[in-house]
Order: structure tokens, then C-alpha cells, then sequence
């Protein structure tokens, strides 16, 4: 009985507590409430008794110093997407910096994936958004200077670029020049066409079914070095196996470990007259991803001599790998790459550099 009686205590106590405060404040559901707005009312109310407690004042100065800041760089910057750029499809006639250019080419890309949302394959959703993304890449390219914007020597392109954005169909992983040399190995043979489709285009696309179907292989990191040292590129791009796999509807757990690494391709490179970047592929081997695991040492070792097994494949007839991007924009940031088929590739200086242990960058340090 005394037990019963202390627990009706305390179960009064807990519900006196939580209804009192409710009981008191003036609250009104249809008043929507911010976080701006409820700072402002706490301190009004704590003005009016003349407490001021430092938490609180901390959060109102706070306030008060980003709004300040706030008016200060909108009333002194221009914004990057002006009402003009956003309502009528990025058909703006007001002038553009070059800043507020690359701004948007990078929100695209985070908007399509770095190009990967827009997959013919899969229907033709996000294609409205990928023209003006070719549309608005064009522009930056055209609003630059040809005397500064386009390289004269691998110098003026060396280190360490990310890709952020692509038009190019059927996989990212095509920047790789391995890729572009079979790109450009279709363009010899007699017959372009298959099925009424490039021949290019409709391997491309396979290779894609084959390997992406079900979410078996995901495509992560993309980039490329210059050393204009060794006069070697190195394209690279992280691969992930089995990311997410289980029994449909029923199952709750993974059933395969996820394993994968960085596929590099070196290849010979040496810049032309007008931006042109001649590439000869030397080699494929790869590297382990920091917490993605791999498959040991011994895969890390291994070096595929892409270029020797090409030339002695009979349908090549002896001609080396190699292929062609043409520089089109260029400065301390951005670099902007457009292929045989007129397809672009944007890449940026990495927020987060990796570095990459290959022999040729070691015998230049």
C-alpha cells in the first residue's frame, strides 16, 4: 500500500512537470516558429526583467554579427544564380563573371551526378537539364581569352585534377584514355555503324549494362595527373564492388563484402599547338582506396602493358593506342577537355588531394 502510494507521487510529480510550462506559455499553434524568431522573444522576454544570461547573449551576438555579414557581402558580391539565370532556363542577357560561370557548371554537376544522372539507357529524364549544362560549359569557353585560357605547355596543366562534370553518355570512366583510344580504335575500322548505332556508342553501352547492372560496380573518385617532368598522364578512376547487396524484400543485412580500389592508366602525353593533348596509353595497374578493401599487394603490383597487347591485337594492325583531347579552358581551377566526338569533360584542383605512388612521379621527386 505504501509502495502504490509513492509511485501516485511520483507519476503526479512527472505529469505536474511536464504541464506546468505548457500551462503558462503563451503558446499558439498557428504561430509559426523559427529559430531566429524564438531568440528574438527570449530575449525580449529576459530584456524586460533585466537578466541577460550568456548563452544568450552569445547566440544574439552571433546573430547579429552574421546578418551584418551577410548584408555586407550580398550589398558588395554579385549573386551566383540571378532570377533571370534560374526562371528562364539559363537564358539570362545580364552579364556573367567567370566566377559566377564555374559556379553554376559545378552546381550541374552536383545536380546530374557529374553526368551520370542523364543515362539514355534508362530514359530520357534530366536531359533538358544535361543541354543546359553543355550550354552553359560552351559559354565559359567562349568567354575566354585564347591568348591565356588555352595552355601552351604541360606546365600550365600540371598536378592534380578531379572531373566534377561530363556530357559524355554511358559512364564518367571515359575520360580515361584507355577508354578514348577505343573510342578512336572504331573510328578506323570500315564499318562505324552496328545495329544502326555507332559502333563507339553502342560498346560503350554494354560495357555499362555489364558491369553497373544491379548495382554490382559503382564508379567513385574520378581524375587525372600531368607530370610535365616524366611527360606522363595518369588517368584514374575508383571502383566499388558488391556496394550494397541482399535478398530483395527479405533481406535486412549484406551478403557480399564490398572490395574495389583506383584503376590507373599511364600514358605518354605531349601538348600541341592550340591546346591539343596527344596521349599514348603505356599501362594500366591500380591502388588501394583509403577504407575500401581491396584485393592485396599482389593486384596493387601488377602492370597491364596496354600499349604492347594493342599492337599486336590483329584488328589493330599495328597501330599504337592512342587518342586526343583538345584543351578548350584552362586557369588555376578549371580545365575543360572536349573529345573526337565533341563530348566535354570539366575537371577542378581536388578540395582533398590524394596522392599516388607510381614509379615515373617517383624517379622525378
Amino acid at each position: 500500500m505504501i509502495f502504490k502510494r509513492k509511485l501516485f507521487i511520483c507519476l503526479a510529480c512527472i505529469v505536474g512537470t511536464f504541464t506546468a510550462p505548457l500551462q503558462s506559455s503563451a503558446y499558439t499553434p498557428s504561430a509559426p516558429i523559427t529559430s531566429h524568431s524564438f531568440v528574438k522573444s527570449n530575449v525580449a522576454t529576459v530584456r524586460g526583467i533585466n537578466v541577460r544570461s550568456p548563452s544568450e547573449s552569445s547566440i544574439t551576438s552571433s546573430l547579429s554579427v552574421a546578418s551584418s555579414s551577410t548584408d555586407s557581402v550580398e550589398t558588395e558580391t554579385a549573386p551566383w544564380f540571378s532570377k533571370d539565370s534560374v526562371y528562364n532556363g539559363g537564358n539570362s542577357e545580364e552579364p556573367v563573371s567567370l566566377v559566377q560561370m564555374k559556379a553554376r557548371i559545378l552546381q550541374l554537376g552536383a545536380a546530374l551526378d557529374r553526368g551520370q544522372a542523364y543515362n539514355p539507357t534508362s530514359g530520357q529524364y534530366y536531359s533538358g537539364t544535361m543541354l543546359v549544362a553543355k550550354r552553359k560549359i560552351q559559354e565559359l569557353i567562349d568567354a575566354g581569352d585564347p591568348k591565356v585560357h588555352i595552355p601552351k605547355s604541360l606546365e600550365d596543366i600540371e598536378g592534380e585534377w578531379e572531373l566534377v562534370l561530363t556530357t559524355v553518355k554511358h559512364g564518367i570512366f571515359r575520360s580515361s584514355p584507355f577508354f578514348l583510344a577505343i573510342q578512336e580504335a572504331f573510328g578506323y575500322a570500315e564499318d562505324t555503324e552496328a545495329f544502326g548505332a555507332d559502333k563507339a556508342n553502342l560498346f560503350f553501352k554494354l560495357h555499362e549494362l555489364q558491369t553497373c547492372s544491379w548495382g554490382a560496380s559503382k564508379v567513385g573518385r574520378v581524375a587525372q595527373r600531368i607530370n610535365p617532368k616524366s611527360k606522363y598522364i595518369y588517368s584514374e578512376f575508383d571502383t566499388s564492388i558488391f556496394s550494397l547487396t541482399v535478398i530483395p524484400i527479405l533481406g535486412w543485412f549484406k551478403l557480399l563484402p564490398t572490395f574495389g580500389g583506383c584503376v590507373v592508366t599511364a600514358s605518354k602525353c605531349q601538348l600541341e599547338e592550340g591546346g591539343k593533348l596527344e596521349m599514348e596509353v603505356d599501362y594500366t595497374t591500380s591502388r588501394p582506396v583509403p577504407g575500401l578493401q581491396g584485393l592485396g599487394k599482389w593486384v596493387w603490383d601488377v602492370k597491364v602493358p596496354v600499349g604492347f597487347v594493342w599492337q599486336i591485337l590483329p584488328w589493330n594492325n599495328g597501330r599504337k593506342a592512342t587518342c586526343s583531347v583538345d584543351v578548350k579552358y584552362f586557369d588555376d581551377d578549371f580545365r575543360i577537355v572536349q573529345d573526337n566526338d565533341g563530348e566535354l569533360f570539366v575537371y577542378t584542383r581536388p578540395v582533398v588531394p590524394r596522392p599516388l605512388d607510381i614509379e615515373e612521379d617517383i624517379k622525378e621527386e
